[in-house]
């Protein structure tokens, strides 16, 4: 059964850095594209940011260009999503999901303010 759990959210200032993890199990992670998702308050899920099975491909939100960087570990079944330059928009629980085997984690609450 496919396994997801994130971890690394927190309480963070404006301008600060957070680095997400999710750890993958029962599936073959090395095989299948990743993605993180978020969910602020109010507002609809959305696509974060997309790495392909081998790591060479990256895609990102416009609104997080420039500023988060997806990237994984094979060896160690690990996506991340280190997130620079945060801002108050950027609250929301993240979510890491496995598109191909339909496996979501449970989030984790990122919260950027003062």
């Amino acid at each position: 059964q496919a396994q997801l759990v994130e971890s690394g959210g927190g309480l963070v200032q404006p301008g600060g850095s957070l680095r997400l993890s999710c750890a993958a199990s029962g599936f073959s992670f090395s095989n299948n594209p990743m993605t993180w998702y978020r969910q602020g308050p109010g507002k609809e899920r959305e696509l974060v940011a997309r790495i392909s099975s081998t790591g060479l491909n990256t895609n990102y939100a416009d609104s997080v260009k420039g500023r988060f960087t997806i990237s994984r570990d094979n060896a160690k079944d690990t996506v991340y999503l280190q997130m620079n330059s945060l801002k108050p928009e950027d609250t929301a629980v993240y979510y890491c999901h496995a598109p191909y085997v339909s496996s979501w984690g449970q989030g984790t609450q990122v919260t950027v303010s003062s």
